[in-house]
């Protein structure tokens, strides 16, 4: 490249991302960062437009999950960055690498009422790990390298990086050896540690003398990859197991010291716990329904989560599939000669058997309209082994984590730590870019799926083949059928929970060239189910239940808290 060769702050931008390996970025255009988008396909990186700033940082933020690698998102100025900021937060709460990049005004017309004027690196700097603009057009490199760097190094989480229209629009020399700054960027690492040795033995001689030990596996460890040394622990030492939501398939769910059927008998009767990165925040009840007796073993790369909530006995901080090793190492064998036959054992599994006997008479049940269980059972039992499932609302996201089974890591998406309502559709499309050979579900609920029903358009588009099943219950939570929601609207104002009973939500898939069924039987669901995995494009299902009527709202995740 020769010695004074012009490079728009839109190149060099498109330049350093392809450097630090990115393949793909979502994003929405407009003023004004079209010619940033334009110059990333020019750096042959997929560009994925959507609908909305929400679903696009949402999609990016689990391209992170997935990959450990920062999802890239673009978006305009003031506005677009505010939307997106959904995305940041979940990526900072989650601990998932994300980079998000924001058009801004002119900077000679900073403070003078520019076009969508904002304080946008302020705005993102409490909710991300770095957030920055770059000092010139010829720092943009370097600024993308640190926002890099600081995405994935120790505790993952969402970087800013803020582009002035005229940093976009306007040059950069290159240097006298012809070079524009991207060519001797790093690209991003991660730096892996083991925990100290003293604490691994401590802890080892901790759980050698437990009588009845729980080892609790959270979404950390799926994000670390672990799964072979969590899997080589468990069976050598003995110990039952609890998955986390998004934990789930770390260990097969089909694995005989699986105790999520009876999970709080497990939480209440263990007097060692060992935490695999998971948080003991409000997934886990804040620590509350372990024994107060209970000792804790704490593996996590951030240790300003140990102790967090309840005392911790070792806290062993790491890189997750080292120190899990570490473990492995260090602990003779089996906690008990025949863990299975213990009486923590056995009474676990019983419990679990009984729970999932309830299960079962739900799942067998022919009421029409569905409840939700022989919904999800007509689904679940189509499934192929390895498809990936998107689960999204309150009561189906809810009562889907104790129908749906997981046998490989990653393949459970949720609203996850933040909770947020509206991941849905940005998932599912990141998911199916993740894993072009799998099949990708989205199993959301009515008033879910209301927060980016338009990106059904953003995935046929990008000619995707996701299929996505509406739980139509008419309502958050519970909706009313159409007589009871007629007379309600006839006594006074409407419960602040209702929606129109029994939206066509199949007909929007009609509407942007996709496939739509309605459906109200098991025989319909099931049917649909088995055509929209043979079909190559997008099918989306509009699942009619049982509406549920006005009863007294409570989140299963919250009761007791």
């Amino acid at each position: 490249m020769a010695s004074g060769t012009k490079h728009t702050g839109a190149q060099l931008l498109a330049r350093s991302l392809k450097q630090q390996g990115v393949t793909v970025v979502f994003g929405i255009v407009g003023i004004p960062v079209v010619e940033v988008a334009e110059a990333i396909q020019a750096e042959g990186i997929r560009f994925v437009g959507f609908r909305n700033e929400q679903s696009c940082a949402y999609a990016a933020s689990v391209w992170g999950y997935l990959t450990q690698t920062p999802g890239v998102c673009l978006v305009v100025s003031g506005p677009g960055v505010v939307h997106a900021l959904a995305g940041v937060v979940n990526s900072q709460v989650n601990a998932w690498p994300l980079v998000l990049v924001g058009g801004a005004c002119e900077t000679a017309l900073e403070g003078a009422g520019a076009f969508q004027e904002a304080l946008q690196v302020e705005m993102c700097r409490p909710y991300a790990k770095y957030s920055a603009r770059p000092p010139s057009i010829a720092q943009i490199p370097a600024t993308v390298e640190r926002a890099f760097t600081h995405a994935v190094a120790g505790r993952p989480g969402a970087s800013y990086v803020d582009l002035p229209a005229d940093y976009i629009q306007g040059c950069s020399l290159s240097d006298a050896a012809g070079g524009d700054g991207v060519e001797g960027l790093r690209r991003f690492t991660r730096v892996a540690a083991q925990a100290n040795p003293a604490d691994v033995r401590r802890a080892a001689d901790i759980l050698a003398n437990a009588s009845s030990p729980l080892v609790v596996v959270g979404k950390g460890a799926a994000y670390a990859r672990a799964e072979t040394e969590i899997r080589t622990f468990v069976d050598k030492y003995g110990a039952p197991f609890l998955p986390t939501p998004m934990g789930k398939g770390v260990v097969p769910d089909a694995h005989p010291l699986n105790v999520s059927s009876a999970r709080s008998a497990a939480l209440r009767g263990a007097d060692v716990v060992l935490l695999l990165g998971a948080r003991v925040n409000w997934l886990l009840h804040f620590g509350r329904r372990f024994s107060p007796a209970a000792q804790i073993i704490q593996i996590d790369v951030c240790p300003e989560e140990f102790g967090v909530n309840i005392p911790v006995s070792v806290a062993l901080q790491g890189h997750l599939p080292l120190v899990v090793q570490q473990l492995i190492d260090a602990v003779s064998g089996a906690y008990a000669p025949s863990p299975a036959t213990t009486p923590y054992v056995s009474g676990l599994l019983e419990h679990a058997q009984r729970n999932a006997a309830k299960q079962d008479a739900k799942y067998a049940s022919d009421a029409v309209p569905m409840g939700y269980h022989r919904a999800f059972h007509e689904i679940k039992r189509r499934l192929p082994a390895d498809v990936v499932l998107v689960s999204e609302g309150a009561n189906t996201m809810d009562i889907a984590r104790t129908v749906f089974d997981f046998q490989e890591p990653r393949r459970r998406l949720d609203c996850a730590t933040y909770a947020n309502m509206g991941v849905g559709m940005g998932f599912a499309i990141a998911a199916q870019l993740a894993y072009p050979a799998s099949r990708v579900v989205a199993v959301v609920g009515d008033s879910a799926f209301g927060f980016s029903a338009m990106e059904l358009e953003t995935a046929v588009r990008a000619r995707l083949p996701l299929v996505v099943v509406v739980i139509n219950n008419n309502g958050i939570y519970f909706g009313l059928d159409q007589g009871d929601y007629d007379a309600a609207e006839k006594r006074g104002p409407l419960p602040s929970t209702a929606l129109t009973p029994d939206v066509r939500y199949e007909l929007i898939a009609h509407a942007v060239g996709a496939r739509g069924f309605l459906v109200r039987t098991p025989e319909e669901l099931g049917c649909a189910v088995d055509d929209a995995l043979q079909h190559d494009g997008l099918t989306l299902i509009n699942c009619l239940i049982a509406p549920g009527g006005q009863q007294k709202l409570q989140f299963a995740w919250m009761a007791g808290s």
